[in-house]
């Protein structure tokens, strides 16, 4: 009698138990044309490998707003923004009157894939840039001796056994400890990842960068080329140690600005004010977090939440006539479209075109520290990431949409055992 297939399910999906490690990679503002640039120029030759025959290519769709929050969540849940209620990095607590950072694990409504290998008996390695997300990562993990790994590369100097599962990162790693805006931020992440596949080699591996370069450099450029070939070093390793590798994306990434530089911005907030008055509405933009040096908060998304007696659906109808305005939604149409959750959304919701961002009132935006003309995401034209892995896949091709979030689904399920 064959044997049974050891599973292991949460939020309503099963993964079968890996006979190998798997890592998962999470490239922040990663859009196709990165990867597809870095092995034109030559600097990427395990990739070129990959994509040429060993491993599989695909395309898929991340949730929008196409933010690091709701997209992390979601690939490491496995569901979309609607279910596990992380939905951008930032929004408005309408009943308490408060603006609130998504970082607190009590926000999330779901339990991760991570807690479920964990609770079945899995090791699991997490591994971020920025503290802000290790929290909501690491979630209901059982830390200490012989427990999970979670750390981020920007405090990795302060791990420890209880909080983190590990000590002595910087050690063990042999590097310093990056500046938050820098390559090596990310690059931090990698040769972690691989000194923990040599010493702990984990069950679960999940890594996941910072788009500072994605925000500074178009794909093709040399320090997008730098870095993708920095990238390609620590994957090639990781597969040489006998670990499955998916390798998917939050969002892409876009230029935002006109032919002279400048960005390209409606200042909602201004323009609301100017058309019912001030204090008659609070425009949200889910982008804002800790580190606004590379995009100044603008992205391509926004919620707005008005007070009592304001027509709604007249201002939907007057928004969709502003140049740079691609889609205007009220709460249930916009929520039902992009799978998030009404009530971390406002009355309207919103995406701008390719080129264009949104921002609230043009003097709360900080735009001092763009050194290069703005590249930002936020809107479906970023949905669009790779979903990459090191080994042939089967068994998709019934699916009428792949999702960024399905890269766990596939590497555990979908590509064949040793």
């Amino acid at each position: 009698m064959a044997q049974t297939q050891r599973t292991v399910t949460v939020n309503n999906r099963s993964y079968r138990w890996p006979d190998r490690p798997v890592v998962v990679v999470c490239v922040d503002g990663s859009e196709p044309d990165y990867i597809e640039e870095a092995i034109k120029a030559g600097v990427m030759p395990w990739m070129k490998k990959v994509l040429e025959g060993s491993g599989t290519d695909l395309r898929s769709d991340c949730v929008v707003p196409s933010f690091t929050n709701p997209n992390n969540l979601s690939i490491v849940t496995g569901v979309e923004p609607a279910v596990h209620g992380i939905c951008g990095n930032f929004y408005y607590d309408r009943e308490n009157d408060v603006e609130v950072m998504m970082n607190e694990p009590s926000l999330l409504r779901t339990p991760t894939i991570f807690k479920a290998f964990q609770d079945a008996g899995a090791r699991v390695a997490i591994v971020t840039a920025k503290d802000k997300l290790r929290r909501l990562l690491g979630n209901e993990l059982t830390m200490g001796e012989g427990g999970a790994i979670c750390f981020s590369s920007e405090k990795a100097d302060q791990a420890t056994i209880e909080e983190n599962g590990i000590e002595n990162v910087v050690e063990m790693v042999g590097m310093p400890v990056p500046s938050v805006y820098s390559a090596e931020l990310s690059e931090f992440i990698f040769a972690a990842g691989v000194k923990l596949m040599e010493t702990v080699r984990p069950d679960i591996m999940y890594l996941s960068t910072t788009d500072y370069i994605q925000h500074k450099f178009a794909p093709g450029s040399e320090g997008a080329n730098a870095f993708y070939a920095m990238m390609d070093k620590y994957w090639s390793q990781l597969d040489a140690l006998g670990a499955i590798l998916g390798l998917t994306a939050d969002h892409g990434m876009n230029a935002k600005h006109n032919d002279a530089g400048e960005p390209n911005v409606i200042y909602l907030q201004d323009v609301l004010d100017e058309w019912l008055g001030a204090g008659k509405s609070r425009v949200i933009l889910p982008i804002t977090d800790p580190y606004v040096v590379h995009h100044g908060a603008l992205g391509s998304y926004a919620t707005v939440y008005l007070e009592d007696g304001v027509d709604r659906d007249a201002l939907i109808e007057r928004l969709q006539t502003v140049d740079g305005m691609e889609s205007v939604y009220d709460n249930a149409a916009g929520c039902r479209e992009y799978g998030l959750a009404n009530d971390r959304m406002g009355d309207v919701i919103m995406v701008s075109t390719r080129h264009t961002v949104i921002g609230t009132s043009a003097d709360r935006h900080d735009l001092s520290g763009l050194d290069v003309p703005l590249r930002s995401h936020g809107g479906v034209t970023e949905q669009t990431v790779p979903l990459i892995f090191n080994a042939p896949v089967t068994g998709i091709d019934g699916r009428p949409r792949l999702r960024n979030f399905d890269v766990f689904d596939i590497a555990l399920n979908h590509v064949s055992p040793q």
